[in-house]
C-alpha cells in the first residue's frame, strides 16, 4: 500500500528542513568507478569468475545498442549464482576496506563541512545500491540511493533494475520517489556535487553546485553558471595510467585496490 501524499509531503518537509546536499560517487568521492573497484575485489577473492569475461566481452561491440543500463546488467555476470549472504560479506570487507583509505581526504571534508552546515547528505550514484548504501553509511550520509539491482536469494545473469538504471533523469525521479524533494525544481538551501555533464539534472536541482574534476564540456557549463570547481588530485598520473589500472580491475588483476 503506498503511504498517502500528505504523509509524503510532510516527510519530504522534515528531510528538507536543513537543506540537502546532494552527491554523485564515482569520479566525485572517490577516483575510482567503484563498479570496477568491487568487480576487482570478488574476482580477487574467487579467480574463477573472471570466466565472466566469456560472456561480458562478446556483448562490448553491441555496447551502443545496448546502452548504460544493457551493459551493466551484463557486467553484473561476474555476480552470477552468488548467495546475497555471501555477497553482503563481500561487501561488508570491500566497505571497511576501502572506507576512508581510497576516498579523496579534500571530498571527506567537504562532507563534514555540508554536515556542519547542517544539511541532510544524500548520496545519489548509479552504483549497484548492494554496496552504495553501506558505502554510504560507512561515509555517513544520512539517505544513499543507488541502482536496484532486483535479486533474492541468489544473484541472475542479467539482473534487472527496478526503476532503471540511477543515472541523469532516473536520480531525480529517484529523490521525488523517496520524499527527498517534492518538486523538480531548485530546492532552497542545497548543494549539488559531481563529476559528470550527465548529472546535470540533479545539480540543476541546487542552489551551490560544485563540479570535481570536470571535463571541458562539464568545466565550460560550471564556468558560465558561476559553479565552483575543486580538482582533487587523483591516484594515477594520467587517463592512459587510470585506463590501464581499470584494465586490471576487470580481470581481477589490480592488487592495488585489494586487501
Amino acid at each position: 500500500m503506498e503511504p498517502p501524499l500528505l504523509y509524503i509531503l510532510l516527510m519530504a518537509q522534515q528531510k528538507r528542513t536543513g537543506g540537502l546536499a546532494l552527491f554523485d560517487l564515482d569520479q566525485t568521492l572517490i577516483a575510482w568507478d567503484t563498479q570496477l573497484l568491487f568487480c576487482n575485489w570478488v574476482l580477487r577473492k574467487e579467480p574463477l569468475r573472471r570466466l565472466y569475461l566469456v560472456v561480458f566481452v562478446p556483448f562490448l561491440v553491441l555496447s551502443r545498442v545496448l546502452g548504460s543500463e544493457g551493459m551493466k546488467r551484463i557486467f553484473l555476470s561476474f555476480l552470477w549464482r552468488m548467495p546475497r549472504q555471501q555477497l553482503e560479506g563481500l561487501v561488508e570487507e570491500f566497505v571497511a576496506y576501502h572506507v576512508p583509505r581510497s576516498f579523496y581526504p579534500s571530498m571527506l571534508e567537504v562532507l563534514a563541512e555540508e554536515r556542519a552546515k547542517g544539511r541532510r547528505l544524500v548520496l545519489v550514484s548509479a552504483s549497484p545500491e548492494f554496496y552504495a548504501r553501506p558505502l554510504g553509511e560507512a561515509l555517513g550520509f544520512d539517505a544513499s540511493y543507488g541502482t536496484r539491482v532486483e535479486f533474492e536469494g541468489f544473484m541472475p545473469l542479467f539482473p534487472d533494475f527496478t526503476g532503471g538504471n540511477n543515472k541523469q533523469k532516473v536520480k531525480v525521479s529517484r529523490l521525488l520517489e523517496e520524499g527527498e524533494i517534492v518538486e523538480n525544481e531548485v530546492q532552497k538551501n542545497s548543494s549539488g556535487f559531481s563529476d559528470s555533464m550527465v548529472d546535470l539534472p540533479m545539480l540543476e536541482l541546487c542552489e551551490e553546485v560544485t563540479v570535481v574534476n570536470p571535463g571541458e564540456k562539464l568545466w565550460e557549463v560550471a564556468e558560465s553558471r558561476g559553479w565552483e570547481t575543486v580538482r582533487p588530485s587523483r591516484p594515477f598520473s594520467s587517463r592512459r595510467a587510470m585506463a590501464f589500472r581499470c584494465l586490471k580491475q576487470i580481470f581481477g588483476l589490480d592488487g592495488g585496490s585489494a586487501g
